[in-house]
């Protein structure tokens, strides 16, 4: 009968050219088939399969290709937990599973002490109500990261998942007491220095610490990715504000950097005072004095990108968010920076106060901070093409072309603006370093009416780049951060199928896509075409991208392989 099965189930894996769950019977010591059907695999099994397939002969590339699931390579990238370990575990919340991974450690619920208790050779779970660009240092420094608010866009899942680091975002179950030091929830009360593990993948949290296994990267996984580099026709980059980001993005395939954040840059020691003095100054010539301490910051950070990506394309996106982001919040700072500035600590409480908007999203940020206080781009502008000058001066045999790009454009006077001064800024760096080089300057593509008159746009930018995250929120007409509350409702009554900030919908957003990007190259034929927003990381809006014809999308560092398979899915899709 054994022998009889085998005969059996390797005719049907040989005729169905895949891997058979079989389910079959012995009775009287007759064999009976009860049925067959492909088996269910998990990613590192999917990966396995299909290249073992390929090399008996079994089936071809591109089927191989085909075979493997994108989503599922997540489970190859990060730390897993041990299998026996989670059966124990027990589930004290639930979230949105932000950024994929398995994290164990102690509560910490401030930045500044992840920071010092990860210096102490503590393993740490940042926890916090919702997070800013004031944690990142702690963020950079904790195993994972836990908020009871936000999205799957929110600050926290975004740049949890640009460090390939484990976040759960909106817990809402939580009840953070900072001044307690403790989490309520569903009756547990846990308090800082108590073990929690999280699972990124899932959103659920445990209580206690529960063991990892790291992620395990075979031959198989190498072998898949370069067959994934023959069939695209979508280039894959990466968003990444760091060397060590952009450095794993470029083991991982990337083609480019899409998008770095400047704004990132900006918060650490030194920096965060220089930013600070710029926001309370009250002249043009104040305002240069305090960018200039940032400028030779900014120049060491953009080379230190340029020499991760060795030569390959880096768009680097100008200052984005309001000034209300960087300014103190805690009593001891304010008197500081009031110290620093000679100010008193009422002037200063009176400019933090004038920042204030109802509505920061959509106030003044973005390009609208270069129109303002033009001396924020000379200064950038400044620090890309020196770091580029120097870079391909190290490296001659590359060919350094810096891509600067203009945020939150809604017209086209408005980009002309800004790019006018980056080109006079830009020239005049050039020629004091008697130095040729090409260089672009572009706008991302983030408010529907920038979509709506791409044609305009495209007269005076060489790219765009769809910001797919701000663009979903301006034409769904909901917050990123804030949907969360609601949505779940919308999914149960079918008003939703997804959430829009995870897959692109490609009925409204991508019209929107759609049309700005044939209206924009009937004006400049050779308009290069992207996605950075964190679509660009999720199979389907790839698969979106590649038939409106963009040139490349770009993601977070650990989503390039599954947006790579994703893409060369897409072409050979296509040319069936």
């Amino acid at each position: 009968a054994y022998k009889e099965l085998n005969e059996i189930q390797q005719h049907l894996e040989d005729y169905f050219k895949d891997m058979q769950d079989l389910e079959f019977t012995i009775q009287n010591g007759k064999l009976w088939m009860l049925q067959t059907r492909n088996g269910k695999r998990t990613g590192a099994a999917m990966v396995r399969i299909a290249m073992e397939m390929l090399r008996q002969g079994v089936i071809d590339a591109p089927t191989a290709v085909l075979r493997v699931e994108p989503e599922k390579l997540d489970e190859l990238l990060h730390p897993v937990f041990d299998k026996n370990a989670i059966k124990k575990a027990n589930i004290i919340a639930k979230g949105l599973p932000a950024s994929p991974g398995a994290a164990t450690g102690q509560i910490v619920f401030f930045a500044d002490e992840a920071e010092k208790w990860a210096a102490e050779g503590k393993q740490t779970i940042l926890v916090r109500i919702e997070t800013s660009p004031e944690d990142l240092k702690g963020m950079n420094s904790a195993n994972g990261i836990l908020t009871a608010r936000g999205g799957m866009t929110s600050h926290a899942a975004v740049v949890a998942r640009g460090m390939g680091k484990c976040c759960v975002s909106g817990a809402g179950e939580l009840q953070i007491d900072y001044k307690a030091r403790t989490i309520q929830v569903n009756g547990f009360t846990v308090k800082e220095g108590d073990w929690i593990s999280l699972n990124g993948s899932t959103g659920e949290v445990y209580l206690g610490q529960v063991a990892t296994k790291a992620a395990d990267l075979s031959g198989d996984f190498g072998q898949l990715m370069d067959l994934a580099g023959k069939y695209s026709v979508l280039k894959v980059r990466a968003n990444a504000d760091t060397p060590k980001d952009a450095a794993q993005a470029f083991a991982f395939g990337a083609e480019g950097i899409g998008l770095c954040r400047t704004e990132h840059m900006f918060f650490e020691g030194d920096r965060i005072a220089a930013i600070r003095e710029m926001i309370c100054s009250d002249t043009v010539e104040q305002r240069e004095k305090a960018l200039a301490k940032l400028l030779p910051m900014q120049q060491g950070d953009f080379e230190g990108i340029y020499e991760a990506m060795e030569g390959c394309p880096v768009t680097i996106r100008f200052l984005d968010p309001p000034l209300h982001e960087f300014v103190p919040t805690e009593e001891a700072d304010i008197e500081l920076l009031a110290k620093d500035m000679g100010k008193t600590v009422a002037e200063i409480k009176a400019i933090i106060a004038s920042l204030h908007e109802f509505n920061p999203m959509m106030g003044h940020r973005g390009c609208r901070l270069a129109v303002t206080f033009p001396e924020i781009a000379v200064m950038q502008t400044r620090a890309v093409i020196r770091a580029a000058i120097n870079v391909q001066k190290r490296h001659p045999e590359w060919n350094m072309v810096p891509e600067i790009m203009i945020p939150l454009v809604g017209e086209v006077k408005e980009l002309k603006y800004v790019k006018n001064v980056v080109v006079k800024t830009a020239d005049e760096e050039l020629a004091a370093a008697g130095v040729e080089m090409k260089y672009l300057v572009g706008t991302m593509i983030e408010i529907p009416r920038a979509a709506l008159t791409a044609d305009e746009i495209a007269t005076e930018a060489e790219f765009f780049s769809f910001g797919t995250n701000d663009l979903t929120q301006m034409t769904f007409g909901f917050s990123r951060d804030d949907a969360g509350k609601f949505l779940g409702a919308y999914y149960d009554k079918k008003i939703y199928e997804n959430d829009p900030f995870a897959k692109l919908d490609q009925i409204g957003v991508g019209k929107l896509v759609k049309m700005a990007a044939k209206m924009g190259r009937e004006t400049r034929p050779d308009l290069h075409l992207g996605i950075c927003g964190e679509h660009g990381g999720d199979p389907s809006s790839v698969e979106f991208c590649h038939k409106v014809g963009l040139d490349y999308v770009s993601c977070s560092p650990f989503r390039v392989p599954i947006a790579r398979l994703a893409a060369a899915q897409a072409a050979i899709k296509d040319a069936k």
